[in-house]
């Protein structure tokens, strides 16, 4: 198969990595197993995969992974770690790049570190492409529609439970860390760091699911990948409360796979709600496995750049390169759009 359809995968054998693997797979693509864990690659390519061990502390090893790749996505956190160097990896070999990073932090550092630079290249970096941050970020630009601006973004994440992995965990604390303990909000079109309570309303998602508990202001990548293209001043997520409480339980456990494509039994909603004057646009999907679908968020990304569908270059986020509408109906095996 021709090297255009080759894609590196940083991370290959973790959870969302093997989800990624076996997307590229469905989609024609020829996966390129990457990660630090000699053994874990051999044990996952087996005789058909090639696997090339790397490092991001190694910027040769990862200039020969990347060799022959026709681009890369990233699923190995704590993103504050691998990000830069593998966007610069990525830039040296003129290839697109994409990550399924929710660390807030480092998706502002992606832009902040490496805006001019990939603009001036003609490369494509894409942050966050996965369920924290991307999706997000497409619903709140499809609901937007025609809208230059908007007053208000609201982005209310209804899952049944969360069953966190390690990567998760560590990038977690990884970003409370960096803030000092303290949390993040996006308020008068500027990012705020504060010790505030956060207080829970209820919120009523569509049907099935209606009302839910949900923790206002448990701030997720959305505040930073919605403003980096829209007119909104203020961002808002919520996170339905028993979710909440399942990611800070001292005993939270990894997420088990029910089914063939190794999902987890785990159900989402995301609703979305802009609001101008008196105005108010919504656009909601559900789906199964918050893992399971950063993967073909991120391999339809990637899908796009290659085939030349985006609308810019740089730095950017999902809403900001690709036609948001139309990418939510290309996920219609995956997603499905809630009305009412």
């Amino acid at each position: 198969m021709e090297s255009g359809r080759n894609v590196a995968v940083y991370g290959a054998y973790g959870h969302t990595g093997r989800f990624v693997v076996a997307e590229l797979r469905e989609r024609g693509y020829v996966p390129l197993l990457v990660g630090r864990d000699r053994d874990k690659l051999a044990a996952l390519a087996g005789s058909s995969t090639e696997a090339r061990q790397a490092s991001v502390d190694d910027p040769a090893s990862l200039d020969r992974a990347l060799r022959g790749a026709a681009a890369v996505i990233n699923c190995a956190g704590p993103f504050a770690t691998t990000a830069a160097p593998l966007i610069e990896a990525a830039l040296r070999a003129g290839l697109p790049y994409v990550d399924v990073a929710a660390e807030i932090e480092a998706n502002l550092d992606t832009f902040a570190r490496f805006a001019e630079r990939a603009r001036a290249a003609g490369t494509a970096v894409v942050p966050a492409m996965a369920f924290y941050g991307g999706l997000g970020d497409l619903l709140v630009t499809a609901a937007m529609g025609d809208w230059t601006s908007a007053d208000e973004a609201h982005i209310a994440y209804g899952l049944s439970s969360w069953h966190p992995t390690a990567g998760t965990l560590a990038a977690g604390a990884v970003s409370a860390q960096r803030r000092a303990g303290r949390r993040v909000r996006f308020t008068g079109g500027r990012l705020e760091y504060h010790d505030d309570a956060l207080p829970t309303l209820d919120w009523r998602f569509p049907a099935p699911l209606g009302p839910r508990r949900v923790i206002d202001g448990f701030t997720m990548a959305d505040v930073v990948t919605v403003p980096s293209h829209l007119d909104v001043p203020e961002v808002r997520t919520y996170m339905t409360a028993n979710a909440a409480a399942d990611l800070s339980a001292p005993d939270a456990s990894a997420p088990t796979a029910v089914d063939e494509r190794g999902r987890s039994a785990q159900t989402f909603v995301v609703d979305v709600l802009v609001r101008s004057g008196t105005a108010e646009r919504r656009a909601s999907v559900a789906g199964q496995d918050i893992y399971a679908v950063s993967a073909p968020l991120a391999v339809e990304a990637v899908d796009r750049i290659l085939t030349g569908r985006t609308r810019t270059t740089g730095v950017a986020s999902a809403g900001a390169i690709f036609d948001a509408p139309d990418f939510l109906r290309a996920l219609s095996a995956h997603l499905s759009p809630q009305h009412g």
